[in-house]
């Protein structure tokens, strides 16, 4: 695939509180807030929230399986955490491509995660390595 500076593409997901479980148990961030909804309704959230990082990694996705696609390297991401995901939100990743050194094949994409009210719940930048 050639890459040409707009190129867009998204993925939607519905955070489940499966998700959210298989990530903590994956990662071991077993943080009350995600995972205990007594504790979670304590909070500023009242109640339970999905981790910032599983969030991030719809943008993963889309970048490893849309564009640039297969065999996409990871070398860097910004993140700026803008409103909380709960269980049951559907969330939009999309991706832009803002710059890209064809010689290197080094892509800059804006990252966007939105849920289903429009609301952003995370920006920020990605730098990955696209596929040959």
């Amino acid at each position: 695939m050639k890459l040409e500076l707009g190129m867009t593409a998204s993925r939607t997901t519905e955070m489940t509180a499966a998700r959210i479980e298989h990530f903590a148990e994956a990662t071991g961030d077993n943080n009350s807030i995600h995972l205990d909804e007594a504790f979670a309704a304590t909070t500023r959230f009242g109640k339970r929230i999905a981790h910032g990082l599983l969030t991030a990694g719809l943008i993963s996705a889309v970048l490893a399986n849309d564009l640039p696609g297969p065999g996409t390297i990871y070398m860097g991401q910004t993140l700026q955490f803008k409103a909380p995901v709960y269980i049951g939100d559907v969330i939009t990743a999309s991706v832009e491509l803002i710059a890209y050194r064809e010689t290197r094949r080094i892509a800059t994409f804006k990252t966007l995660c939105v849920n289903q009210d429009g609301v952003t719940v995370l920006e920020g930048e990605a730098t990955v390595l696209a596929p040959e």
